[in-house]
């Protein structure tokens, strides 16, 4: 899971820290007043989030929060995003965000889990019991070994409907069944033994990927004494490494306990020309990767206003090369790193491209924002929002060779082009993914289960009705029959990025992403505007409907 900014509230939603410091600049002031305030706000309107009937005395002493992001919008709106504590316990799904208005007026929280807390927290089952449960249940996992001490969380996900219980939090690295690295929380009930649910730090994208196809690209690069290096100082230090065709024995949280692991090599060259368009020179596809970082930095700066992955200016390391017939690309969160393996030497090509970078990197902000689980269906919407937002920079590239297109990972398809890892016009060609949503969707991989929210992505920003884009043909029937009139694509991806951003929260599942949508679409185009309807309708169209479930 990652780590909260260390911005503390106390037990029941006590202490605040002190504003009007003349350290302070005037930001840091106005994001002290905005927490300070939203949580007095959370004090006096608790009751619908589980913190007693509103007023300092219904809180309890258990409850607590750790305020983590502070957004404040031109126009005057604040949004606070909480982690909720209970007895000095971390509540999994218990993330909210405080909505205020420019005036101050309570305007509502963004919330999955919304009952109080009543445990009790003396476990039955030990750590280590829970840590043997954890290593014996890993799925396909080999060398599976702890990375620390087990902790009791509170699980209030509510995965498969199970109710809020005191669980063991056993975080492990190993390797997945295809060689890539897992660095994993599994979470044991801490009186049953069961394990409640995983959830896989290493985001993938399960072989999918372009090659080398991008053309004659710019780079930004560092002149040295004797050589310019692969490092992007205007995106944040964004650099490339080699890693040789090595893989990490033990993962880079744990490299100085290292015997053997993968940091990469900084590229170098000579003359400031890198790479010749074949794979053959290692230098190809580090210009790939490096690509992707800086188109990527571009879209979310110049479209969305953001400067990297955590809004703090800070760039991405890319490590390429990666393993032997390794066919997949991850990220890891610890690292800040995206990592590409050069494809299986038949069906795939090296996997660096605009979308696999793009899909990459947004887990990394996705992390830093939502921090949607990788399980059930917020496992899904982390994938669908990291193949949206990978789509999106794939078009505004507008890269001559590299067309946008909506399907994922279609470039190094070397065989049967242009089949893909994923359609998001009709999950179900790849034959695992659904186009319509249904209760066995939250026990579906992530990756599958990404179907839904890709689909409606692609419903709500192009339609139903058949049309071709850049040479590709799509159709993309609809499950209740209705035709949708798309709103476009930059339309439907601000909508997306404000419901990420200021209402999503951990454990939102695909009705939770209905709401937070359709929020961020009157937000943004008004309560009666045609994108709110398209909307509306796109997610009937994927059959996420009121009432449908619970």
């Amino acid at each position: 899971m990652v780590a909260l900014i260390a911005t503390t509230v106390g037990t029941g939603l006590g202490s605040q820290p002190a504003v009007g410091s003349s350290a302070l600049s005037p930001a840091e002031q106005l994001r002290q007043e905005t927490l300070t305030a939203a949580v007095d706000a959370l004090r006096a309107h608790g009751a619908g989030f589980g913190f007693g009937h509103g007023g300092a005395q219904g809180l309890g002493a258990d409850l607590g929060v750790i305020v983590s992001d502070v957004v404040n919008e031109a126009s005057g709106d604040s949004h606070v995003r909480m982690h909720r504590t209970f007895a000095g316990l971390p509540v999994l799904g218990g993330d909210l965000v405080v909505h205020r208005t420019t005036a101050g007026a309570w305007d509502g929280a963004s919330a999955t889990f919304r009952e109080p807390l009543a445990l009790d927290l003396r476990p039955v089952i030990d750590a280590t019991t829970a840590t043997t449960r954890a290593l014996t249940t890993a799925n396909a996992l080999t060398g599976a070994l702890p990375l620390a001490e087990p902790g009791l969380v509170i699980d209030a996900a509510g995965f498969d409907g199970t109710a809020p219980a005191l669980a063991w939090d056993v975080f492990t690295a190993g390797t997945q069944a295809d060689g890539t690295p897992s660095m994993r929380h599994t979470y044991v009930d801490a009186v049953t033994g069961k394990v409640r649910f995983v959830d896989e730090e290493i985001e993938t994208v399960d072989g999918a990927g372009e090659s080398l196809y991008g053309g004659r690209v710019p780079l930004s690069t560092v002149a040295s004494t004797e050589n310019f290096e692969l490092r992007d100082l205007t995106r944040g230090g964004n650099y490339v490494g080699d890693v040789e065709n090595r893989v990490d024995d033990c993962l880079p949280i744990l490299i100085p306990l290292c015997t053997s692991s993968a940091p990469g090599e900084l590229f170098t060259d000579a003359d400031n020309d890198w790479g010749n368009g074949s794979a053959l020179d290692r230098q190809t596809t580090a210009v790939d990767a490096q690509y992707g970082a800086a188109t990527t930095w571009d879209y979310f700066l110049k479209v969305h206003k953001r400067r990297g992955i955590a809004n703090d200016g800070v760039g991405v390391y890319s490590r390429v090369h990666y393993g032997t017939n390794y066919a997949n690309a991850f990220w890891n969160d610890t690292c800040r790193c995206m990592t590409f393996g050069d494809g299986d030497g038949d069906e795939l090509g090296p996997l660096v491209s605009l979308d696999i970078s793009g899909h990459e990197i947004t887990h990394g902000l996705t992390s830093r924002t939502a921090a949607l689980m990788g399980s059930g269906e917020s496992g899904g919407l982390n994938e669908a929002t990291s193949d949206i937002f990978g789509t999106m920079i794939e078009f505004y590239a507008k890269n001559p060779v590299d067309v946008g297109d909506y399907l994922i990972g279609e470039m190094p398809q070397r065989k049967n082009t242009p089949k893909a890892i994923r359609y998001m016009y009709r999950p179900s060609l790849d034959k695992s993914s659904p186009d319509c949503w249904s209760e066995r969707v939250q026990n579906l991989g992530v990756h599958d289960s990404a179907g839904i929210g890709n689909h409606f992505f692609y419903l709500v920003a192009e339609g139903s009705k058949a049309k071709t884009i850049s040479g590709v043909e799509y159709r993309s029937p609809t499950c209740n029959g209705d035709r949708i009139e798309g709103i476009g694509r930059d339309a439907a991806a601000a909508i997306w990025y404000r419901a990420l951003t200021l209402y999503f929260t951990s454990a939102t599942d695909y009705f939770g992403a209905r709401a937070a949508t359709l929020n961020a679409a009157e937000d943004l185009y008004g309560e009666r505007s045609p994108q709110l309807v398209a909307t509306a309708m796109s997610w009937d169209a994927v059959n996420v409907m009121p009432g449908l479930r619970r």
